[in-house]
């Protein structure tokens, strides 16, 4: 045990930031029974190298007004990161640099010099019916945006060292009880489609030696955005219910983890390409329902049938809502990430908690 947990503390080169927070000890004497006093010490010196360094980062992000980009954002000045943001309007603070998808058009001269880049943009896949134009909307948001950033970053002549670019779970397509890992093969649906071309944009910096991490967010929980605040309207009436079968897995995600894990990846060097932003325990719809239900003390016996589902939300039901994704955080405990939250009734009275 003692052997191995050395070996992967060398092997790994080291811990991210919030380490008293999420992932591993740094308190003396527990890293004293873990490696032996001395090199104890030489762990605890090179972490504390490595958080200062990380301290210092200048990094840039793209869709700092989403649901993660918030959250992250809150999460990382507190800590001595300088953040500056990509915007669609003309910049209001030195903090800001503009750009614009649609006209391919990015301050090119504003990107030199970043320690590393989160790009999170993209047109919300949960709003509106999937029209045609909607679906270009989704499409062109996340490809175009995303090419074009790449081939910025490649064009720079101090390139970040990393890019973590967003992705989705959606890449798998609707697979029913397989499980899946980062090596699984994409879907054929509308959004596997999407999430294929999303994440083959990044190919141009990756090809500038840049290190590309493609985030496949799974459902991400939090009580003010995202799929979790959309189900507490009918749930807290006492009217919601599973949908469909209700066979159908969940995978989802604490939105403490989502930054905690992004956070990791941009201290860890060893974590590079597809990363699935998922919690290690996904649930079936049906049990996701009934652990809402009791977190929020509401029965839960009103389900939605796939006709209605379909009826109502279009495409989008098939795809969001009856889809099956049974999904595995495999390079995330590869790498050693610790989740916060790894079980999904205390994920949500944690969220909803705070909410």
């Amino acid at each position: 045990m003692l052997a191995s947990l050395k070996s992967a503390a060398v092997r790994k080169g080291g811990l991210p930031p919030r380490a008293g927070r999420h992932y591993l000890h740094t308190d003396a004497s527990v890293t004293a029974s873990l490696f032996g006093e001395i090199e104890g010490q030489r762990y605890l010196k090179d972490l504390k190298r490595r958080q200062e360094k990380v301290s210092k980062m200048k990094l840039l992000i793209s869709g700092s007004h989403g649901l993660v980009g918030k959250a992250l954002v809150k999460s990382l000045e507190p800590e001595g990161h300088k953040t500056f943001r990509l915007v669609r309007h003309a910049p209001g603070s030195d903090s800001e640099i503009e750009w614009s998808p649609d006209r391919y058009s990015i301050a090119l001269a504003r990107l030199e010099g970043f320690d590393a880049v989160v790009h999170l943009a993209g047109e919300s896949i949960a709003s509106g019916r999937w029209d045609e134009e909607k679906k270009r909307k989704v499409r062109e948001s996340r490809v175009k945006g995303t090419k074009l950033l790449s081939d910025a970053l490649a064009n720079l002549t101090r390139p970040p060292t990393t890019l973590i670019s967003a992705s989705a779970i959606g890449y798998y397509g609707n697979r029913g009880d397989e499980l899946l890992t980062e090596t699984s093969a994409p879907g054929d649906d509308f959004l596997a489609g999407v999430c294929v071309k999303w994440e083959k944009a990044t190919e141009l910096a990756a090809d500038k030696g840049i290190r590309v991490v493609n985030t496949r967010f799974g459902i991400i929980l939090d009580s003010e955005g995202g799929a979790l605040a959309k189900m507490l309207t009918p749930f807290r009436m006492g009217v919601g219910g599973k949908i469909g079968s209700g066979k159908q897995w969940m995978s989802w995600i604490a939105l403490d983890d989502v930054v905690g894990a992004i956070e990791y990846v941009l201290a860890s060097e060893i974590l590079k390409g597809p990363v699935n932003f998922v919690a290690p325990n996904p649930v079936r719809n049906a049990e996701f329902t009934k652990t809402l239900g009791r977190v929020l003390s509401r029965p839960t016996i009103f389900p939605i049938p796939a006709f209605g589902a379909r009826l109502v939300f279009g495409e989008m039901a098939d795809a969001l809502l009856l889809s099956s994704q049974r999904v595995e955080p495999g390079r995330l405990k590869t790498a050693d990430y610790q989740f916060k939250y790894s079980q999904l009734e205390a994920a949500l009275r944690h969220v909803l908690a705070e909410g």
